[in-house]
């Protein structure tokens, strides 16, 4: 897998991911203290209405920066979100007021949803070959399980030395060397945007998306992610504390056994995906994590909890399951998409993604606290299964990726159309399908 490193490219690209990433997790650490500093008990109230704007920003805000962006090259991009993520960072110490951490809030969120869907979307663009673009995939995804595992451990050494202020400081020095990595990175030519009005940018890459069978699966299958995943976020702190009576390190265990069963399948997914097919691998990781939560929240609404060991296990396990999921979704928006219109798609599945944590969330917290953890298990549960099965529906099975369509709005010159064989029903022919100006369908037949 460490095989792709070798891009001097990628290898840029994957650092700068990282340092970003401690730099964000710092960045979460020291903003939890200065809610409290400011706060107080409200802390959490505070920290919640944060979560539900950074929701907003990715959800509502990201696919219009796309659109406002389309025509400015992908490195400039890059390299202005980290530059302005970094100067947040640094307002973040000078607030004395809870409308000012909002604020400063949003924009930091802003600034990672341009940034985000843009460097996805350059990594197909370097990677020719399917397996090595899933090789990356996999570090992509073990990057962001190990900043969840090595942030809180790395704040809390800092903290040792310094105040919580400075924390704001490390953050900003990730995203500025981020931003020296990306200038040093030789990225993939971008091709031209084509002339479009406003709205069809902003709405191009969710067009896309929700008119492609595969990616409307994968949306299901993001909410069954989302329902079982909201547990593990929301509840996870209300678990240890309350029901096993243990510390804020068990808590840390606890979620390290969810971030190491996902590190596992990041390891071990890219030689089992060149076996067998996407589709049934996501599927199945799917009704698995869906049958595990209702299993666990069956047994402690009958019964009682298991033992701690077990319950790690079962964290761990869903985790895992989370991980084998989400971890190929992004050759599916490869296969789904052409160069010029992949940002606009990877900002769709940023935002659509984010869209079902923004229900699963408050979902996960108010049934919680109503009727208990089990019976929101139970509920989570079952929205997950649902999700699945309707990713079934919407996904069919056996479909290719290069299905015989024909065309009848495209004139006899057109260049789309060399090598077509013209019959009754229009000029027919078969190449890799994707939505875009000369596919506004998908073909019934494919």
């Amino acid at each position: 897998m460490l095989n792709v490193l070798r891009n001097p490219t990628y290898a840029r690209l994957y650092s700068a991911q990282i340092v970003a990433l401690l730099g964000t997790g710092l960045l979460t650490v020291a903003l939890g203290l200065i809610a409290w500093d400011i706060a107080g008990e409200n802390a959490g109230q505070v920290l919640g209405l944060a979560l539900t704007i950074k929701m907003i920003a990715y959800v509502f805000f990201g696919p219009i920066t796309q659109a406002l962006l389309v025509s400015v090259p992908r490195k400039t991009v890059l390299i202005a979100a980290d530059l302005f993520r970094a100067l947040v960072a640094l307002a973040l110490p000078f607030v004395s007021e809870v409308w000012q951490i909002y604020i400063l809030v949003f924009l930091l969120q802003l600034a990672s949803a341009t940034f985000s869907p843009v460097f996805q979307a350059v990594i197909p663009s370097i990677f020719k070959k399917e397996g090595d673009y899933t090789r990356a995939l996999s570090l992509s995804r073990l990057a962001y399980d190990l900043e969840s595992l090595l942030s809180p451990a790395l704040a809390a050494l800092l903290l040792t030395v310094m105040t919580y202020t400075s924390l704001f400081i490390g953050t900003c020095f990730g995203f500025v060397i981020s931003a020296i990595l990306v200038w040093n990175a030789k990225l993939p030519h971008s091709p031209s945007a084509q002339a479009q009005s406003f709205r069809e940018r902003v709405l191009r890459g969710s067009r896309i998306y929700l008119a492609t069978p595969r990616l409307r699966g994968l949306l299901c299958l993001n909410m069954a992610i989302s329902a079982t995943g909201s547990i593990v976020i929301v509840n996870t702190v209300i678990i240890v504390r309350s029901v096993y009576g243990l510390d804020e390190g068990a808590l840390a265990v606890a979620l390290g056994a969810a971030g190491a069963g996902s590190m596992i399948a990041a390891l071990v997914l890219p030689r089992v995906l060149d076996k067998i097919a996407d589709r049934f691998i996501m599927i199945a990781a799917g009704f698995g994590s869906a049958v595990v939560m209702s299993l666990l929240g069956a047994f402690v609404v009958s019964a009682a909890w298991p033992a701690w060991g077990v319950f790690l296990g079962i964290w761990a396990a869903v985790g895992f399951l989370q991980a084998v999921i989400m971890t190929p979704s992004g050759r599916l928006l490869q296969r789904s998409s052409s160069d010029a219109d992949r940002p606009a798609l990877f900002a769709a599945q940023f935002a659509l993604s984010h869209a079902c944590w923004l229900i699963a969330y408050p979902l996960a917290g108010f049934l919680g606290a109503a009727f208990g953890v089990g019976i929101v298990m139970l509920v989570m549960g079952a929205i997950a299964i649902a999700s699945v099965m309707a990713a079934q529906l919407l996904w069919p099975a056996g479909a290719t990726r290069d299905p015989e369509h024909s065309h009848t709005d495209l004139p006899e010159d057109h260049p789309h159309l060399q090598g077509a064989v013209k019959t009754d029903a229009g000029w027919v022919h078969r190449h890799p399908y994707v939505i875009d100006d000369e596919h506004k369908t998908w073909p019934v037949k494919g």
